[in-house]
């Protein structure tokens, strides 16, 4: 655990949408470990009760089931409510391209009702998921906030849908925002499992299987690779900044260096060898690309260490073994 995290005053309650999913369920804890009362609405189509159940005895945790496609829902989470770490949606590309109506329902029109809900609610701030797929095929590199290129699939559009209605509920109605582009967040807690799983968590449940992972072209495509850990040292950031330039706008969220597939696959290799050598054997299998696929990612993180205060302490190799570490103790 990340232990320079900024401190939060105890007495905010603080509303986790998605706190039963990966990153909403580690935002849940750290804010509990910190004192704070917190309210996590969740559907459980995606989050997991396990990610939460150790939370149910603490006084200060609510958890609310309901969906943020339904406005009374959103409108019962809000109540008393200071701040809010919006982190629900429908994530995945090839889930969007499959299936993009109910990726926008859930993108879209429930970040819409989580809006009108905290505007109604005068919530103090509201803190939500943005994405790095909002960069499309913009072949500036590193990605910097302010040039965007188009959208490659129908989920890069929800989120950059997104970023516009959280600008004009700043602009219109004066509710504070700030969106945190993730790029590529991994860490514990994040499903290795279904047909959507994320590439680090399915890749370490393969190998630890001895099965050999499929990687969608060359190998050469790369991302910047982004732990939780540093995700959540922005969340806190967003909600403790007291800087007015800071605020109504939108910022990167990863360590800033790019690590390709090949290269992943290395690491995962070197570091679950430590607990079984036998994975050092196990062979890659090379598919062809996936349709909406980035080539490229790596961020400029200049505006949030300017801004906020971001200082990002995990780079690929150090959020790996923690990582891995935590799936190898709790999935094996």
């Amino acid at each position: 655990m990340n232990n320079t995290l900024p401190n939060l005053n105890a007495k905010y309650h603080i509303l986790v949408t998605g706190g039963a999913g990966f990153i909403g369920s580690n935002l849940c804890e750290t804010l509990l470990n910190n004192g704070n009362t917190v309210s996590c609405l969740d559907n459980f189509s995606t989050g997991k009760k396990e990610n939460i159940a150790h939370l149910y005895s603490n006084p200060k945790f609510r958890l609310i089931e309901g969906d943020i496609r339904n406005l009374e829902d959103c409108q019962n989470a809000c109540k008393g409510v200071d701040y809010i770490l919006h982190q629900a949606a429908l994530g995945s590309v090839p889930r969007s391209i499959n299936d993009p109506i109910t990726s926008n329902e859930v993108n879209v029109s429930g970040f819409l009702n989580m809006l009108v809900a905290a505007r109604d609610a005068q919530v103090k701030r509201f803190v939500y998921a943005a994405s790095s797929s909002t960069y499309g095929d913009s072949k500036n590199m590193p990605k910097v906030e302010d040039i965007i290129g188009r959208p490659l699939s129908p989920y890069a559009i929800t989120k950059y849908v997104n970023e516009l209605y959280a600008d004009i509920f700043s602009k219109t109605y004066g509710l504070e925002t700030i969106g945190l582009r993730y790029f590529n967040v991994f860490g514990r807690k994040q499903d290795p499992n279904g047909a959507y799983a994320a590439v680090i968590p399915k890749f370490v449940m393969q190998f630890m299987k001895y099965e050999s992972p499929v990687i969608n072209g060359d190998g050469t495509y790369s991302r910047d690779f982004t732990y939780i850990d540093n995700v959540i040292q922005m969340n806190l950031l967003a909600i403790v900044t007291d800087n007015k330039e800071a605020l109504n706008t939108v910022y990167n969220v990863a360590f800033g260096e790019r690590t390709n597939l090949n290269e992943l696959v290395g690491l995962l290799k070197e570091y679950l060898s430590v607990y079984d050598p036998k994975i050092t054997v196990v062979s890659v299998i090379h598919g062809p690309n996936r349709p909406g696929d980035v080539p490229h990612s790596l961020a400029s993180v200049d505006k949030a260490k300017k801004l906020l205060g971001y200082d990002p302490k995990y780079d690929i190799k150090s959020g790996l073994k923690e990582a891995v570490q935590w799936y190898w103790s709790n999935l094996k």
